[in-house]
């Protein structure tokens, strides 16, 4: 039973619900019952209400493995999903693009809705792609996915990590006169030092933890974290097992090099083609002689800590990655995990100030910070 401390509303950096809803629902909102509490997801909206989330940044994902064609199509199917749910449920979400409209929204008591695309194979090269999807409401991007662009080189992606190339400067350089956040969750450590080279507005880290805690490429460098007071940015603390625990990451590591040897699928989000039969057996079998570890609320307090004392608390949000990830940490029943991280940081001695700014404030600064950027520039 925890207790019922009172919390600033949670805005929260990345939630991979549409995908869910496309992959298990095919975009049927109305099957997903999330007004009643849906079971197949870690995102419905008695948990929202539970976990007291005030404002979701919704990822319009597609994944990196489709050509540049097929992912605006696909993206723009994402952005269409964002909005029948919003339409679905107006007395509970409210689409919103700007730092004055996710206060109005949390007031009225709705949830405040923003987009954010996660990466920039989503513009197929095309800096109109990216201003279309400034106008139909997104509010960032993520410059990568798992696998490297022309232009920006991926965190988990092939080859030697060039950075960004000009054209990856010029992306961030229109992202500044939009408005739209750079997210640098997913890129390597040379895009990373490039784009902060590059932008005159805040940055954000979506759903990414810290790698010196645990040594996942996801996860961001103290070297760069030591950035983000100049800049104004915010690291948004993620939950996803592999990147919170060391033990959880090595068996990741273990399945994917298993599924690998079988000729299986490995992408969580992508879409998988027909198994073999006999392999998903043979997976199976290895999967029940080789139980997963589990992660901990604890260890996501790890990488709050942490980064706290590299950064500040100015600096610092939270990103889950619900529906975005097939585990989450024990304790966490989706989206309403949030009053029990909460309650553990409290219990630890953060103060009131500290929790309002890593559940809300940090993040309407930047927010507002990049807003107000976009206008210097016009």
């Amino acid at each position: 039973m925890h207790s019922e401390r009172a919390y600033a509303p949670v805005v929260d950096g990345h939630n991979d619900l549409p995908w869910a809803l496309r992959q298990d629902f095919g975009y049927d909102v109305g099957a997903a019952a999330l007004d009643v509490g849906q079971p197949k997801l870690h995102t419905d909206i008695p948990r929202l209400r539970r976990g007291g989330v005030g404002a979701q940044f919704w990822s319009v994902f597609v994944p990196s493995t489709l050509t540049p064609e097929q992912s605006v199509v696909a993206t723009l199917e994402q952005i269409d999903c964002v909005h029948r749910i919003v339409a679905a449920f107006p007395e509970t979400f409210e689409l919103t693009r700007t730092a004055a409209q996710v206060r109005r929204a949390v007031e009225g008591g709705r949830i405040a809705s923003l987009m954010g695309m996660e990466g920039g194979h989503s513009i197929a090269g095309s800096l109109g792609v990216l201003r279309a999807m400034a106008e139909l409401g997104v509010r960032y991007m993520t410059l990568t996915h798992n696998d490297s662009l022309p232009w920006a080189s991926s965190a988990t992606g092939q080859g030697e990590d060039l950075g960004l190339s000009d054209f990856g400067r010029s992306v961030v350089a229109e992202m500044n006169r939009l408005g739209m956040i750079v997210d640098l969750s997913h890129v390597s450590e040379g895009t990373m030092q490039d784009a902060l080279d590059a932008t005159g507005a805040p940055v954000m880290f979506s759903h990414s933890s810290c790698r010196s805690v645990c040594g996942h490429p996801r996860n961001v460098p103290d070297r760069i974290l030591e950035r983000l007071p100049d800049n104004g940015g915010i690291l948004m603390v993620t939950f996803v097992p592999k990147f919170v625990s060391e033990a959880c990451r090595d068996h990741a590591r273990a399945i994917q090099a298993k599924r690998l040897e079988l000729g299986l699928p490995v992408g969580f989000h992508d879409v998988a083609p027909e198994e073999d039969p006999a392999a998903a057996q043979a997976f199976a079998l290895w999967a029940r002689e080789h139980p997963a570890p589990t992660a901990t609320i604890a260890d996501v307090v790890r990488h709050l800590e942490h980064a706290r004392e590299v950064v500040g608390p100015r600096h610092l949000g939270l990103g889950g990655d619900f529906d975005g990830t097939p585990e989450l940490p024990v304790g966490m029943d989706g989206v309403a995990g949030y009053r029990p991280l909460l309650d553990a940081l409290a219990e630890r001695g953060w103060s009131r100030q500290e929790l309002d700014a890593l559940c809300f404030e940090n993040a309407l600064r930047v927010l507002e910070a990049t807003e107000e950027a976009a206008s210097a520039s016009l």
